[in-house]
């Protein structure tokens, strides 16, 4: 929704300016140098990109309109299961998980969180390092550092579409001069027609960068922005769980492993100390 409203007040303002100051809005549209650039931009980006990028990358595109998942109930609803989890483990020990951890699916416990069974790649995280604790012959130090290599592999694919709509934004203003010096060969082709139509031809062959820069900048980038702050979300989901479970390898009870990790949350979305603890206590109950 954000996106949308940014891009109607950049709209509202170039435009609403161009038109207070005289200018004819008509004199603006001009498809075919809009489907020269985006046609530029987007061969180029599918020529930069292999298959996978380009899925991911339009993935991500549409998840820009939606709005985040990762609210203070999702990640209420992940300390909680990481509490169960652990909680168990205190009460019956660390072999208790086997079946938790290999049929995540059938897991009474995992049954209980739906929108974190949801997502398969959460899921798959939690139950392979649990795997390798339930296996007892990694110490934390050693399981830190995997999940640090992990941590940082996933970053590194969740920001690919980030980068990649940053490029496309970035050749977006070179099409648009592409686009501009066509309209100016077909300009120069057409000196024989009297001063007013050729005045024409160059306003609309300039039209060309300003379209250019317009779309690289007010609309585009701003998407590469969206999807950064996107892959810093579904980073920080990981780095809960991991500093939960880190916690307790080294010891800690589970009510304190479940509060490190809401200290690892952001700010709008972290509950605070009694939200945790009473919903912590609610779950004892059940």
């Amino acid at each position: 929704m954000m996106v949308i409203i940014g891009w109607v007040l950049a709209l509202a303002g170039i435009f609403g300016g161009y038109a207070a100051g005289g200018g004819h809005l008509a004199a603006l549209v001009q498809p075919l140098e809009v489907v020269m650039i985006f046609g530029g931009a987007v061969g180029a980006f599918v020529a930069a990109n292999t298959m996978h990028g380009v899925k991911h990358t339009i993935s991500g595109l549409v998840s820009c309109f939606k709005g985040s998942k990762y609210t203070k109930g999702f990640y209420m609803n992940l300390l909680g299961l990481l509490y169960e989890l652990l909680a168990k483990v205190r009460k019956e020990g660390l072999m208790s998980l086997e079946n938790d951890v290999e049929e995540p699916e059938k897991s009474p416990i995992f049954g209980k969180y739906p929108d974190i069974t949801s997502d398969h790649h959460v899921v798959e995280f939690i139950t392979d390092y649990l795997r390798l604790m339930v296996g007892g012959n990694l110490n934390a130090m050693e399981i830190e550092n995997l999940m640090d290599a992990e941590l940082e592999t996933h970053h590194h694919e969740e920001m690919h579409a980030s980068h990649a709509v940053s490029k496309l934004a970035d050749g977006m203003p070179a099409f648009g001069i592409v686009a501009a010096v066509m309209g100016v060969v077909h300009t120069m082709e057409s000196l024989d027609k009297p001063p007013p139509e050729l005045g024409e031809l160059i306003a609309h062959a300039l039209v060309g960068t300003f379209m250019g820069i317009l779309l690289s900048y007010g609309f585009v980038a701003p998407l590469a922005s969206v999807l950064e702050g996107k892959a810093e979300e579904g980073s920080k989901v990981y780095q809960t769980i991991k500093v939960v479970l880190l916690a307790s390898l080294n010891g800690f009870a589970p009510q304190v492993c479940v509060e490190f990790g809401r200290k690892v949350l952001y700010s709008t979305e972290r509950p605070n100390f009694r939200e945790l603890e009473e919903d912590i206590k609610s779950r004892k109950g059940k």
